[in-house]
């Protein structure tokens, strides 16, 4: 099981589309994401430290967001007989975009489809439900130690630590993150990874 955002898709272009619909120069906005990282505070807190609407324009998930190593991974977890999925906090609209990626997904479990966003126990207990397995049968990968590693580990699940993206950048050197079951800085290092664990 994948995390979205920063994990398989790089946000960068969608930050800053909602930066020019909020008037706000792109520098600023992850200037101020920054700080609200640092903070643990969630996301949407960055409109009230700037002090502006946050923008009702809801950014799209493009295929050309995917990074680089995101296609080939799945490929290969595909071939050595994994099943996969993506399991975000993601809004309603971003189920269908997800679909349409072309991705050979076995399925997309987004948190405004379960009515409950991570790192809610609920959610992880309902992504193991979806996989029809033991949790200690499935790895959360995920670019978050408070949203993904730390819940997904509560809930019985492998955890596996990405470092990449802001929010990896801030944790990473958090005690907490000794507790992930395994720490990569690349999609790459995963099939190899997972061959040598029990998952």
């Amino acid at each position: 099981m994948f995390d979205v955002g920063e994990t398989l898709v790089d946000e960068t272009r969608a930050w800053g589309v909602v930066a020019r619909a909020a008037g706000v120069p792109a520098l600023t906005l992850f200037g101020a994401l920054g700080v609200v990282i640092e903070r643990g505070e969630d996301h949407r807190q960055v409109w009230p430290l700037l002090g502006v609407d946050a923008p009702s324009l809801a950014p799209t998930i493009e295929r050309s967001d995917l990074y680089p190593d995101a296609i080939p991974t799945l490929d290969a977890l595909r071939r050595a007989g994994f099943g996969i999925g993506l399991a975000g906090n993601q809004p309603e609209q971003a189920l269908g975009q997800l679909q349409a990626l072309g991705l050979q997904l076995d399925f997309v479990v987004t948190s405004a489809g379960l009515g409950v966003r991570k790192p809610e126990p609920e959610f992880f207990a309902s992504v193991v439900a979806a996989t029809g397995l033991p949790a200690w049968q499935v790895a959360y990968v995920g670019d978050r130690l408070d949203n993904d590693v730390l819940p997904a580990a509560r809930a019985g699940m492998f955890s596996v630590f990405l470092i990449r993206g802001p929010w990896a950048q801030a944790q990473k050197s958090r005690p907490e993150a000794a507790s992930a079951d395994l720490v990569i800085h690349g999609l790459a290092e995963l099939p190899g990874a997972l061959d040598r664990s029990s998952v």
